[in-house]
């Protein structure tokens, strides 16, 4: 009797500490980089693809891993993940793929994005892993 309910409650507080370990808005909405890696060509520290448009090619992306926000502006397309930015942007004959970090691709594309999505450093900002930014 004394071993079914040492199980009972092992079982009980592994369920109670799975259910509290973690926010699930803070788990999901990941970059899929190495989807990205697998799929497109890479092109130095960026990806390429020779021959779909920015517009098709977040489509792609974002039909892989759905992303939080989109931003389509002059001719590039934006993509906002938990802690990342997707650039997508005309290159060659097809796209160019940058992944950043939020902070610093919020400051790379600050005039495309600044009036969509919150400055990292605003109070408005809710990223980052486990207390950052809240």
């Amino acid at each position: 009797m004394k071993t079914a309910r040492r199980i009972s409650v092992m079982f009980l507080a592994t369920v109670a500490l799975a259910a509290c370990s973690s926010d699930p808005e803070e788990e999901g909405n990941a970059v899929p980089s190495s989807w990205i890696r697998q799929e497109y060509t890479a092109s130095g520290a960026d990806y390429a693809d020779s021959s779909d448009l920015p517009s098709e090619v977040a489509q792609e992306i974002h039909g892989h891993t759905a992303s939080r926000d989109r931003i389509d502006d002059d001719g590039m397309v934006f993509l906002r993940y938990r802690d990342d930015i997707v650039a997508i942007s005309p290159y060659l004959s097809g796209s160019l793929i940058e992944i950043a970090d939020y902070r610093s691709g919020y400051y790379r594309w600050q005039s495309n994005i600044r009036s969509a999505w919150p400055d990292p450093n605003s109070d408005a900002f809710r990223g980052g892993g486990p207390g950052s930014g809240k």
